[in-house]
């Protein structure tokens, strides 16, 4: 059984955006390509399980095994130096990131403190948006008795749109609660 986002977006989305925008051709419908789940972990220099508690997480939120990401170049004020393992993340693909995705509009997202909604500039000119979790624990997924320390995450969802219209229009209809300004 496909995902139920995947069938939403099949069935409603595309023929809304395919009709708002007047698109020629049903290859210029945007569609999301892909989702990046990454911890940056500046801890992770000092204290060496950090880096595999945090890769524990983000496999249990995403369903998938995380890489650990390296320091591309030494800088001194951090104390850092090129090659350090500094974070972990993954790329969501397929029915793992329609899943991934109804589980954070579904689940996740109303379960943060004072939600108003999703900052609706967050886009990147590209119609890619990038949002900040400040907390792991807003996923069902995570036991908040075994959680050492809280971290704060980082979810950017790449799609075909070629503007920030488009792609606000794509999220929105996919059930992203964007605030109203």
């Amino acid at each position: 059984m496909p995902p139920r986002l995947k069938e939403r977006y099949q069935s409603d989305v595309a023929a809304a955006l395919k009709e708002q925008f007047a698109y020629g051709n049903v290859m210029q419908i945007p569609r999301i390509t892909k989702i990046n789940v990454n911890i940056g972990l500046g801890e992770a220099l000092t204290d060496a399980n950090a880096l595999d508690k945090a890769a524990d997480e983000v496999s249990a939120i995403t369903g998938q095994k995380p890489v650990i990401t390296r320091a591309k170049r030494s800088i001194a004020n951090f104390r850092l130096r090129e090659g350090n393992p500094i974070g972990v993340a993954t790329t969501l693909r397929g029915d793992r990131m329609w899943e991934f995705l109804d589980r954070l509009v579904s689940a996740a997202l109303p379960r943060i403190r004072d939600f108003q909604g999703l900052n609706p500039n967050a886009f990147d000119g590209r119609g890619n948006y990038s949002l900040g979790l400040r907390e792991q624990l807003i996923f069902p997924e995570i036991e908040y008795d075994r959680v050492d320390k809280v971290r704060g995450l980082q979810v950017t969802i790449v799609t075909t749109a070629r503007t920030d219209e488009e792609g606000r229009k794509l999220l929105e209809l996919m059930g992203l609660p964007f605030r109203k300004n």
